[in-house]
């Protein structure tokens, strides 16, 4: 986001390149044309919403982002981790003490 001074200096550009005469006219264009695209993208989301259905009428444009996808599923895994951390082990399993071997069935082989 731009600060206070980089809009200072784009405001002095735009002066001397288009002239104080014009420069009203140009800022209501841009903000017709902002207007215009918001606009658009509000129904594009709404057409998609009505052709996916009322499962899902709490869609957002930026639930389709890649990154969020990837940021949700692994979230998710994290989660998943954290759980199966908490959750009791099965019962008379322990870990091995150094240099001890692992029980071993004859019958089993």
């Amino acid at each position: 986001m731009p600060g206070f001074a980089e809009l200072a200096v784009i405001a002095l550009v735009a002066i001397l390149v288009f002239g104080p005469d014009r420069l009203p006219d140009l800022a209501k264009q841009a903000g017709q044309m902002v207007r215009k695209a918001k606009e658009f993208a509000n129904s594009a989301r709404d057409e998609l919403r009505d052709e996916l259905g009322p499962e899902f009428s709490d869609l957002e444009l930026r639930d389709l982002d890649p990154r969020a996808i990837v940021r949700k599923h692994i979230m998710e895994a994290m989660e998943e981790a954290e759980q199966e951390e908490k959750r009791p082990k099965r019962p008379g399993l322990r870990p091995l003490a150094d240099g001890e071997l692992p029980p071993y069935d004859v019958d089993a082989t």
